[in-house]
């Protein structure tokens, strides 16, 4: 059985037990270590018992930097006792220094698969600070046997451009993951609430100040006629008082975070259409991304809307589903579905049910492939392999 050891900055991420999932669901076995976000440290992730690196904050990069050269330091002796892994997924640049570093640990040629699905803005600054993020990352991956990324704009905007990676590219989108394979029955089997009030639910990592400030005041100049459904986890350090403002608006909600694959179903069928859009970092990574909300909300019949000049936008338009607006305003939004009646919802919404279920989703068989694309990786040595072996 394959050992993966998969190095994260943040092991309460519900996107990194969805890859665990995965990993697992595909054959592999997995030993998770990384940093967290939370107060106290986690005890489980899906039935795994993380190896803690200790807290660091959102947002606050010299902290995260401070907590990464301490792990440096400490990595041999948290991870030295540990079987040696047959390949480590280091997820996020700054898991890549710790991936190296562990790899000494274990004195031994491990393969290093960089696993990277945001580009962050400091690594796109055009100033001394963007010229060494970029040199450190091409240092760190300069043996790397793996890119995985979930976007082709992030390939075509950064990597290739940039001249970062020189290893392979795996496109592993964020689709949703359920055991067996779709039907279009199974997608079907509840109705979308009555209407209206038509429902918008932004699901996810809450992030994005000006999305949720557009969509209060579009709601308002709806007079209710849409509400606004939200849950997951708000981004604090983006918001000045996430929880009173949506106190304080009488159309929106906050449902709290929920657990993925569990509870999709449910959620998404309480509402009518997705927000797919993400002005977080406007015109860099916000504009090349494919969220996971945009495969989770098509996958169970609700209509996304998104910007028309994304890349989200572009794989829409291609697919012929969705509401794309021209610009990023509620005059716009208002524009786009303010007039919604029932006929012109029932058509956008069969129009998503209408592709093909594995645009949305991942199945065992995907897993088992991808499981076993890393195995080729740890059974062939690299350059750095010949070396120690010479």
């Amino acid at each position: 059985m394959l050992h993966v050891l998969y190095l994260v900055h943040d092991v309460s991420d519900p996107a990194v037990r969805r890859r665990i999932i995965m990993l697992k669901a595909g054959g592999a076995q997995v030993t998770l270590a990384g940093f967290r976000r939370t107060a106290s440290a986690v005890a489980d992730v899906e039935g795994l018992q993380p190896i803690d690196l200790g807290p660091t904050r959102d947002g606050r990069f010299a902290q995260r930097l401070a907590a990464i050269m301490k792990a440096v330091v400490s990595t041999g002796s948290k991870l030295g006792s540990m079987p040696r892994p047959d390949l480590i997924i280091a997820r996020n640049l700054e898991m890549l220094a710790l991936a190296r570093r562990a790899r000494s640990a274990f004195q031994a040629t491990v393969p290093i698969v960089y696993e990277c699905l945001d580009i962050h803005r400091l690594l796109l600054r055009d100033d001394p600070l963007g010229w060494a993020m970029r040199g450190a990352e091409r240092f760190l991956a300069r043996d790397v046997k793996l890119l995985v990324t979930s976007s082709p704009a992030f390939i075509a905007n950064y990597f290739k451009p940039f001249g970062q990676i020189a290893a392979p590219v795996e496109l592993l989108e964020n689709k949703y993951f359920e055991p067996a394979a779709a039907s279009l029955d199974d997608r079907i089997t509840a109705e979308n609430p009555v209407a209206p009030p038509w429902r918008i639910g932004w699901f996810g990592a809450l992030r994005c100040r000006r999305s949720l400030e557009l969509l209060a005041e579009f709601t308002r100049r709806l007079d209710g006629r849409f509400e606004i459904v939200l849950r997951g986890r708000p981004a604090l350090s983006e918001f000045p008082d996430f929880y009173g403002f949506v106190e304080s608006e009488p159309w929106l909600s906050f449902g709290g975070p929920y657990r993925n694959p569990e509870d999709m179903a449910a959620i998404y069928r309480e509402v009518h259409f997705s927000w797919a859009i993400d002005f977080f970092e406007q015109g860099l990574n916000s504009e090349w991304l494919l969220p996971n909300r945009l495969y989770e909300g098509c996958r169970f019949g609700a209509v996304p809307i998104s910007m028309g000049n994304t890349e989200t936008g572009r794989f829409l338009d291609r697919q012929g589903i969705g509401v794309l607006l021209p610009e990023a305003t509620p005059e716009a939004l208002e524009a786009a579905v303010g007039t919604m009646e029932q006929h012109r919802f029932e058509t956008l919404r069969a129009r998503v049910l209408a592709r093909n279920p594995r645009t949305w989703s991942h199945d065992r068989a995907d897993c088992r492939a991808l499981v076993e694309k890393l195995r080729g990786l740890a059974a062939t040595p690299g350059p750095y392999a010949a070396e120690a072996l010479a």
